[in-house]
């Protein structure tokens, strides 16, 4: 394929941003062989079937990297069963927007067909059939016509494409939204092309998994269609030339969720490799395989939902499902466990402070910082938050707090200029969210924003508890004794769920948001064993990560933590 020559118009009058002259000046991406092979054996497309009367789909077929072993196929298929190839005259539809790759593929291909034996004639009108030259994503769609649709679609952002063209792709593609990649437009449109039963097999970006602009594509895939297998091959080579696209292959079908496969390729995985990939997807027998250029597992089912799905070895995602489908989350109604995240002022040095003459005693709230959490014990540093709100929710009178009154009217232009007070100008010195001061007198878990390892900090509330700051997730909860919650989510099981699903910053450093600390699943607390409570709290006290890990093991019914 040519994905960065994609974009070239018909009549040569969208113009091409720079970014892409100089990529189509430079050459092409092509997929290795091996790899095509793989994928058409995944999907199916093999010539024990009669594959004239099926038909495979190949949006952006380049110079013929997939065109070639698909032909290669339908031909011995053809052979074998004593039919004309004429018969097959509809087997094979192929696009490319590039004018000189679909003659090229069309050249190649007969060729080959030639080769073959097959008569002149005949050749010339199947080539002309198979092969064609336009924009896959703008053709009127034949709805579920197509048996199997493959190939590399192209990655290119999709605002680097001309404006005319971009609203095209947008209005032809529901999915292609926000910042979208191109290749959204390609999964979409395919498997839009997909009879029931029929089978997407693509080698591409993974990102689209876990990104925003994945969102509308999970949820088109986890509503209509059936992840059936994803080998993640970041470092394995898998193009002719180096590129960095964090690819995987992804075999869809149109088809109710069933099993799934998940598998992730080392740096060492090649044909032959491939080969004994395939025949391990093939059997049913082993569920789980960790051979030495390539780990895979066989889930019950793919993970269900448009949120991110997560990121982790086939031991890891099998187990995470496993907890998925055996216990609740985190978060739940039935024992009033809910994640937060500390407030927003809008303007800190304001609302901040660590003077205890600020403002009247009863309008400085004792504030939770990152920094009083670094030891795993609540270390108060003597922050308070200069709180505008009263025990009911609404913005105190400031004619009864003179010495709040004054501090404020000091910043009044400071404070007037966020968004907030322009939008309210009465409300100037409001903090953009409320304070909930039930809260401050609530046991809760505080999570650090950002943090290397999972880091859970008991603030027992009461009289002397504080309220947290906006660096800060918090976890309170009606039913769960929060030394023995703090001691699961001490663990390396907690762990492995943000660590699936987070995104990681440079160093490794986790997010701990409150997105990714929902997805945790926990046993029900009223059902846990006297014991493992114990240990789960004594483990919180002591800080002790192995102890907590082992208790939890025992709480979710594991025997070990996979790697």
């Amino acid at each position: 394929m040519e994905p960065l020559s994609l974009f070239v118009s018909d009549d040569g009058d969208l113009p091409l941003p720079t970014s892409l002259q100089v990529a189509v000046q430079h050459g092409e991406v092509f997929t290795r062989p091996w790899v095509v092979e793989m994928i058409l054996d995944l999907v199916g497309y093999t010539d024990d079937q009669d594959l004239a009367d099926m038909r495979i789909l190949e949006p952006a077929c380049g110079q013929g990297a997939f065109l070639g072993p698909m032909v290669a196929r339908l031909s011995a298929s053809c052979r074998s069963r004593g039919r004309s190839l004429l018969d097959a005259i509809n087997a094979i539809e192929a696009f490319d927007l590039v004018e000189r790759n679909v003659e090229h593929s069309r050249a190649a291909i007969a060729a080959q067909l030639s080769s073959d034996g097959w008569r002149a004639s005949d050749v010339e009108k199947v080539v002309r059939s198979w092969v064609r030259h336009g924009d896959f994503l703008l053709q009127e769609l034949s709805l579920g016509t197509a048996d199997f649709v493959v190939g590399n679609p192209p990655y290119i952002r999709l605002e680097d494409v001309p404006e005319e063209r971009m609203r095209a792709y947008r209005h032809a593609c529901s999915t292609m939204s926000g910042r979208s990649d191109i290749y959204i437009g390609f999964y979409d449109a395919g498997l839009r092309r997909l009879r029931q039963g029929g089978k997407l097999g693509f080698i591409c970006a993974d990102r689209w998994m876990r990104n925003q602009y994945g969102r509308g594509l999970r949820r088109l895939v986890t509503r209509d269609y059936s992840m059936d297998l994803v080998l993640t091959m970041h470092d394995v080579d898998a193009f002719e030339e180096q590129v960095s696209a964090y690819p995987a292959i992804t075999v869809i079908s149109r088809d109710t969720q069933g099993p799934a496969i998940a598998a992730d390729a080392s740096r060492a995985f090649d044909a032959e490799a491939s080969s004994h990939f395939r025949t391990w997807v093939a059997e049913t027998s082993q569920d789980l395989i960790k051979a030495s250029s390539y780990h895979a597992a066989r889930l019950p089912h793919w993970f269900p939902g448009e949120d991110s799905w997560p990121a982790a070895s086939p031991a890891r995602l099998s187990m995470l499902e496993d907890l998925s489908d055996r216990f609740r989350l985190l978060e739940d109604e039935i024992t009033g466990t809910r994640v937060g995240i500390g407030i927003a002022t809008g303007a800190d040095k304001v609302f901040i402070t660590r003077d205890a003459d600020t403002a009247e005693t009863d309008r400085l709230l004792p504030l939770a910082m990152v920094k009083d959490t670094t030891s795993g014990k609540l270390d108060w540093g003597g922050t308070y938050l200069v709180n505008p709100w009263d025990a009911q929710g609404q913005l105190v009178d400031l004619d009864e707090y003179p010495q709040l009154g004054a501090y404020f009217d000091e910043h009044r232009a400071a404070l007037s200029k966020r968004y907030v007070a322009v939008k309210q100008p009465a409300r100037w010195y409001k903090t953009i969210d409320k304070v909930d001061h039930k809260l401050t007198r609530q046991p809760k878990l505080l999570f650090p924003d950002m943090k290397l390892t999972i880091h859970p900090v008991l603030d027992e509330g009461g009289a002397y508890g504080l309220y947290p700051h906006h660096n800060l997730y918090y976890i309170v909860s009606d039913a769960w004794d929060m030394r023995v919650l703090g001691g699961l989510l001490l663990s390396k099981v907690a762990e492995a769920f943000v660590e699936a699903y987070a995104v990681k910053m440079r160093g490794g450093t986790l997010r701990f948001q409150a997105q990714y600390l929902r997805r945790i699943r926990v046993p029900d607390p009223a059902e846990m064993r006297e014991e493992d409570r114990v240990a789960l709290a004594r483990a919180f006290e002591m800080r002790d990560v192995q102890a907590a890990t082992e208790a939890a093991l025992r709480a979710y019914g594991l025997d070990a933590l996979p790697d």
